[in-house]
């Protein structure tokens, strides 16, 4: 009786956790693809005539006549330039870390050897990121985007308000998403790598903080990922693209380089 009671409860707890894993990657693939989605829509939405322009915006756009619509059609067809922001290295960091992230999640109870390697993984990639902070490309350089808080609250003011700027590098909230992504992805590791230690394999208050930081370090993911889906859609800029292909719309007049 007692050994059925206890597999009834060891099976509902395998379940939750099946459960919780697959909202998850149900949420973070739903949040990529509608964030994807939305971005590409933002790209053809610059190509396409307004059609709900104002009667001030109307009068602004250029009216096509015989011989100037091929030559308007071409003019608005052509992308603005761009400028490469995004280094090999960050980019190769950027996804790397993803995949680690994703695989450490995924095998938490199931494949104990792949999650170790895993968070070794992540772990080693956000040291060499830390490195290349420092000595790294203009825009993968800290001094280059992390700001004070005074500066990063007063940007995410103008962000409520819907008046922030457009930072062709990392904005101060952005900035400020980056140091606290790699130091949670830091910490998860080091307690992960402290719980295969003999010292510290049965300590609960490791167990239990590294499923805490585990858990913080997927909000802030979440978080993450609807701000490039906030951002890419105030500024109708495809940032997942910029990611793989490393440019960016080149900064305009208004725009902070």
């Amino acid at each position: 009786m007692y050994d059925v009671t206890l597999m009834s409860g060891v099976q509902k707890v395998v379940s939750v956790q099946c459960f919780i894993h697959c909202a998850v990657v149900a949420a973070v693939t739903a949040m990529v693809t509608a964030t994807s989605a939305s971005l590409v829509w933002c790209d053809r939405r610059v190509l396409l005539p307004p059609l709900f322009a104002t009667g001030n915006q109307r009068k602004a756009m250029p009216h096509r006549t015989a011989n100037s619509s091929q030559t308007s059609v071409h003019s608005a067809a052509t992308p603005p330039p761009s400028v490469r922001v995004w280094d090999i290295f960050v980019r190769v960091f950027h996804w790397a870390l993803v995949i680690s992230f994703v695989i450490a999640w995924l095998t938490e109870d199931d494949f104990e050897a792949l999650h170790e390697w895993a968070g070794y993984a992540a772990g080693a990639l956000v040291l060499l990121r830390l490195i290349w902070g420092l000595i790294g490309t203009r825009y993968a350089r800290f001094t280059q985007f992390v700001k004070g808080p005074e500066k990063t609250l007063e940007y995410v003011g103008e962000m409520v308000r819907g008046s922030e700027a457009r930072y062709v590098g990392h904005n101060p909230a952005g900035g400020a998403m980056v140091i606290a992504l790699l130091l949670g992805m830091l910490a998860v590791s080091v307690s992960g790598w402290m719980l295969t230690l003999d010292q510290f394999s049965r300590a609960d208050w490791v167990e239990e903080g590294h499923e805490i930081m585990a858990s913080g370090l997927l909000g802030l993911v979440l978080l993450h990922i609807a701000g490039v889906f906030l951002a890419g859609m105030r500024h109708r800029e495809n940032l997942v693209r910029a990611m793989f292909t490393g440019r960016k719309r080149a900064a305009g007049d208004r725009d902070i380089d």
